[in-house]
């Protein structure tokens, strides 16, 4: 057996949990719901907080230690739920103790230290999943196969918003904070071949906390559509939508609506065929407006945690990527790593690393 691989005759997976904060719980949960996982462990430097979200009965082990955890060798894989600036020590103990890691975003705190976990599951033959929890929810499944079948038509636009009243960061700007969301999605529905090439960001720091609260990415794709992701902690109002808009038919994605998260438009703008280009009024006579029926899919809905925690399983098991791999994660960090230095540059559009995007 392969060291990157699990086979289903070994029982469940042996899992530690590495953070008892705010995430923590939440892997937990799922991990001990999931009958392909076992959980053994939950580190934390804070033992009484780890007791705590385990409850009185748990048979699952507290440590304050990662080498104690690390040492065990029924622990087959780990999820760090740890600040991003300690994504990349943590990750890399456990990928050289030949465990498989899975890692919350931002898959580390820059891009060169994404690289070096990168590298370091290849050389270990190891599973490197990043977690991308949006990219699980029902509606965005269902969005990456309408997208990929070409349901949409050739790709347009794509517009995205996700403002609420939400709690100022002391370490990272609104950027870091709720973009990694939407370019993980963004990331995960583009048709293959379909990539950012750049991007340009705005932001503003309307209250003096030292970094921007409200901003503004425009990603230029290789295809030559636009995507445009804005991000605010300061809305009165929490707005999660989405709409992407194709040759063929527009979706819109509305997160807080569950009768009716996905609406697909069979309307829009259609330019007919011509020769020539003519005069303006002969150009004016090439487009025609499209208005078409409303579908609504229905969806099933289903924890996305739980959906990812099982695809960490199958890619175990199968010694095959994640959908969210590490190399996904790396992606994301490109891009706000370079949307960090146009806000900086006060909105320059910065060319990204068509290597790096592999």
């Amino acid at each position: 057996m392969s060291v990157s691989s699990h086979d289903k005759k070994d029982g469940p997976i042996g899992v530690a949990v590495i953070g008892a904060g705010y995430w923590g719980p939440n892997l937990v949960r799922n991990f001990q719901a999931s009958p392909e996982f076992r959980l053994r462990w939950l580190c934390d430097l804070d033992v009484e907080r780890a007791r705590k979200v385990l409850g009185g009965y748990s048979t699952v082990q507290v440590s304050a230690s990662l080498d104690e955890v690390l040492a065990d060798p029924e622990v087959k894989a780990v999820a760090i739920a740890t600040p991003a600036g300690t994504h990349l020590p943590v990750a890399l103990a456990a990928l050289r103790a030949g465990k498989h890691v899975l890692v919350e975003k931002p898959l580390a705190s820059t891009y060169e230290e994404g690289v070096q976990l990168v590298e370091e599951a290849d050389r270990r033959g190891l599973t490197l999943m990043c977690d991308h929890t949006y990219c699980y929810q029902p509606a965005v499944l269902r969005i990456r196969e309408l997208v990929h079948a070409g349901e949409l038509g050739d790709l347009h636009f794509l517009d995205s918003v996700r403002i609420n009243l939400g709690l100022v960061q002391k370490d990272i700007d609104v950027v870091w904070d709720l973009a990694p969301h939407d370019l993980s999605i963004l990331d995960f529905v583009l048709p293959p071949g379909i990539r950012p090439i750049a991007v340009a960001a705005h932001g503003a720091d309307g209250i003096g906390a030292g970094r921007a609260c409200v901003a503004y990415l425009t990603l230029e794709l290789s295809n030559g559509a636009i995507a445009h992701i804005h991000v605010n902690w300061l809305s009165p109002v929490k707005i999660r939508t989405a709409i992407i808009g194709g040759s063929k038919k527009t979706l819109v994605w509305d997160d807080l609506n569950p009768s009716q998260r996905i609406s697909i438009y069979d309307r829009g703008v259609d330019v007919t065929a011509a020769d020539e280009l003519g005069d303006e009024e002969r150009r004016d006579l090439r487009i025609s407006y499209r208005s078409g029926d409303m579908v609504a899919p229905a969806l099933v809905e289903r924890e996305a945690l739980r959906t990812m925690v099982d695809e960490y399983a199958r890619a175990i098991t199968t010694g095959t990527p994640a959908l969210t791999d590490g190399r996904s994660g790396l992606r994301v960090l490109e891009i706000l790593q370079a949307a960090s230095r146009s806000l900086a540059e006060g909105g320059t559009m910065i060319k990204l690393d068509e290597g790096h995007m592999a």
